[in-house]
């Protein structure tokens, strides 16, 4: 951190502080308040942690206003558009973009990792047949620290490099195991000689009675979804694994801890909730009662899949992604599917809509991820398990970043109470 070159004065109960201020790449300037309560005995209050920053970081800057999304400080567009997952996996791990020789080792590094232990499989058959992936994952991914042992000490360099190639190798053959497990299907090994978008296409939808052939533009648009979901700075789950990487877990645990928080519908199911309005609307000709009730305040019905809470502008990945989703319906065709025509139809009134438009509710990527997902053939159910295999390098690289950090420290929030005070301890028979 550099050396802070100006101050801000509180006051307060007669008291008055001077607070270091620090000036970032981009993006506002902030107030440190570590010394706050030693100087001045009290704590800031924050739900949500909305207006505090709980580290520093050179991975992922986002500008929500500008619509800007940049990692290692090249725009999102510019990565999806020009390179592959993995270059930008090395980016997010390393810091730069990779050489030839260094991708085609980074390559190679990770596809020699893509298999599991093979008695983790008996992890699998253990579940419901029901059971949702995402608590597969969970309890898989956890349990990763009791398989490989040479690499759960985070105080070695060299174990937390390979745990986290271990992560982003093996994420795609757990969450293929778990969608094959579910739909009653024999798992499928990883293949060397496919890439990693099309390995966990042909880990999901290949069968032993027939060869299966892994479609380019939809590998493309897999790779793509990947590389847009990769990282999105200090979100609920990438929050989540730096809290529990501070006490020192293993990163297996603290990866795991990261997809359980991904989990919860206000996170990573969005793209499911936009599949699941698609269904309640149905049919074509009932979205214009739909388009009405979304423009009605009173109305609770929301549009899902349209605006974002941290881009008040276009979300700079959906731009990228709405042309992998147009070849993929153009190549898989949307006649046979309501759904995909119910989104097509949405899109065109979202874009040229006055009220769309002023209110800025432009489809985001969850609107063509969900569309993408649909159009491949999987369940809604599997939609937030891709979406934790494309995050896990952002929790990777933010692990990685924080065990660095020299002021790394156990987090530890404090509280606004609002409880009662009874120091007087009321015996049994008197109360």
């Amino acid at each position: 951190m550099t050396e802070s070159t100006k101050s801000a004065t509180l006051t307060f109960d007669g008291k008055t502080l001077e607070l270091p201020m620090f000036s970032p790449t981009a993006g506002p300037d902030v107030i440190d308040i570590r010394k706050l309560y030693a100087q001045g005995g009290v704590f800031t209050y924050d739900p949500g942690f909305t207006s505090t920053a709980s580290c520093d970081s050179t991975i992922t800057y986002i500008d929500g206003n500008k619509g800007e999304l940049l990692h290692r400080g090249y725009p999102i567009d510019q990565l999806a558009g020009q390179s592959h997952y993995l270059e930008v996996c090395y980016m997010l791990l390393y810091g730069a973009l990779p050489t030839a020789a260094q991708i085609e080792e980074f390559e190679t590094t990770i596809t020699r990792h893509t298999m599991i232990h093979e008695q983790m499989h008996n992890f699998f058959r253990g579940f419901r047949r029901d059971a949702h992936p995402m608590a597969i994952m969970v309890g898989v991914v956890g349990a990763m620290a009791a398989f490989y042992h040479d690499s759960t000490d985070i105080s070695d360099e060299r174990q937390r490099e390979i745990a986290s190639h271990r992560l982003i190798a093996k994420m795609p053959t757990i969450a293929a195991m778990a969608y094959k497990y579910s739909i009653g299907q024999p798992f499928v090994y990883p293949r060397n000689d496919l890439d990693y978008a099309a390995n966990f296409l042909h880990m999901c939808f290949s069968v032993p009675a027939e060869q299966y052939e892994v479609n380019p533009i939809v590998s493309r648009a897999m790779d793509r979804i990947f590389t847009l979901h990769a990282d999105h700075e200090q979100n609920a789950s990438t929050s989540t694994v730096r809290l529990a990487s501070s006490s020192g877990a293993n990163p297996f645990a603290c990866i795991a801890a990261g997809i359980a928080c991904l989990w919860g519908p206000a996170h990573g199911g969005a793209n499911q909730a936009c599949l699941e309005m698609l269904k309640e609307i149905g049919t074509v000709d009932r979205i214009p009662e739909f388009i009405e009730r979304a423009k009605d305040k009173n109305d609770p019905f929301r549009l899902m899949g349209f605006g974002h809470r941290v881009y008040k502008n276009t979300d700079p990945r959906a731009t990228v992604l709405k042309e992998s989703a147009d070849e993929v319906l153009e190549l898989l065709g949307v006649e046979n599917n309501p759904l995909l025509q119910v989104a097509k139809e949405l899109e065109r009134i979202a874009l040229e809509d006055p009220y769309f438009i002023e209110k800025k509710l432009f489809p985001n990527v969850d609107f063509y991820s969900g569309i993408i997902f649909e159009a491949l053939g999987f369940p809604t159910s599997m939609f937030t398990p891709i979406f934790a295999l494309s995050r896990t390098v952002g929790w990777v690289s933010q692990w990685k970043e924080m065990i660095a950090d020299p002021q790394n420290k156990i987090g530890r929030p404090r509280q606004l109470y609002l409880g009662e005070i009874n120091r007087d301890y009321v015996d049994v028979e008197d109360r």
